[in-house]
């Protein structure tokens, strides 16, 4: 599948995301997660929580694991992967991760 059959969501201005910070979006009637880490790099995974079905996970704190990005969920300290969702403590508890691309400021995720 290439990137012009997928669909596009626009999200929110670049700028709208603080550096280190997740936001939720709602992805075609789906919770998402959108983490901006630094300046420039961008992540989305699911934000529903898969062990409490609470859509918090754009609130966890973000940081890294060895070489794996990841937020550790506000509820139970799960850490999923933003890259892939896996859940490093419980891989059956892991979420879709989803592509974000920059688009003339402009932050737009496609469903994986």
């Amino acid at each position: 599948m290439t990137t012009d059959t997928l669909t596009w969501t626009d999200v929110c201005a670049v700028d709208d995301i603080l550096p280190n910070t997740g936001v939720c979006a709602l992805v075609e009637d789906r919770h998402v997660g959108v983490f901006r880490l630094g300046a420039d790099q961008f992540f989305a995974i699911d934000n529903v929580d898969p062990k409490s079905g609470a859509s918090v996970l754009s609130r966890g704190l973000l940081g890294s694991l060895g070489d794996r990005v990841v937020v550790a969920s506000p509820l139970y300290k799960n850490h999923f992967d933003l890259r892939t969702g896996e859940c490093l403590e419980a891989p059956e508890q892991s979420v879709r991760a989803h592509g974000v691309r920059i688009d003339s400021g402009r932050v737009r995720v496609t469903l994986a």
